[in-house]
């Protein structure tokens, strides 16, 4: 329920080039971290400095000092001095776990159900993970009112889109491109294997989930009698 806004980006690891021919880096991994440290830094102090300019920031509570303009451009200084640390690995365990991880963000609510213990007139009660002792679960108490204003902060702004995607993945040409790409890789007799299958079938075989046994009891389930068509 803390205000932690970040951004994951995921990257491909290679690309078309101005002739169409797919290019990657092979076993490397192709982004070197000192350099994005620096370049990602002067993107974003550059960035800050624009809105400052243009009187877009607002400073609110323990930040309001920063309305001054020595002290804003001493926080400026303290920041360029700083090496910037950013998150840049490998997947371990492939793009699967990856979209299954960041699922958890882009796909949930700031809070679920299952931990809200208690609520009354004037307070609310909920269950939060403690990382000073090891992340073991406790419980936190706070006003009803403080509550709603925890949450709203999560709440996207007008017009703001949780996912962007960029490149080969971009709208208006995403058909073409990864059709494109799929072919300069070699996957085109996979795909064809999956055209004639039903959902189910392709589940099972992308991701070995067999939708048709139920998890508790081992029972089959019926078959679907609609047909989801896949576009390939």
């Amino acid at each position: 329920m803390n205000y932690h806004p970040h951004i994951h980006v995921i990257l491909l690891g290679g690309g078309l080039t101005a002739k169409n021919q797919w290019r990657d880096k092979g076993e490397e991994f192709f982004l070197p971290v000192k350099i994005l440290s620096k370049l990602f830094r002067g993107k974003y102090m550059d960035e800050l400095k624009r809105l400052w300019n243009e009187k877009k920031l607002q400073f609110h509570g323990s930040s309001e000092k920063y309305r001054n303009h020595y002290v804003f451009k001493e926080l400026l200084n303290t920041c360029y001095e700083k090496d910037w640390i950013p998150h840049c690995k490998k997947t371990f365990n492939g793009a699967q776990s990856v979209i299954n991880y960041l699922g958890k963000y882009t796909h949930r609510i700031a809070i679920s159900n299952h931990r809200i213990i208690r609520m009354n007139d004037d307070t609310v009660t909920y269950y939060v993970k403690d990382y000073r002792k090891e992340g073991k679960w406790k419980e936190c108490t706070i006003p009803g009112i403080e509550f709603i204003r925890r949450f709203l902060m999560h709440v996207p702004p007008k017009r703001f889109v949780r996912i962007r995607h960029y490149g080969l993945l971009c709208t208006r040409s995403k058909t073409k491109h990864l059709t494109l790409c799929r072919n300069l890789l070699g996957c085109k007799q996979y795909l064809s294997r999956l055209k004639d299958m039903e959902t189910p079938q392709i589940l099972e075989t992308l991701y070995g989930i067999n939708v048709t046994v139920c998890k508790c009891c081992g029972g089959h389930l019926g078959k679907p009698q609609q047909r989801i068509p896949l576009r390939i």
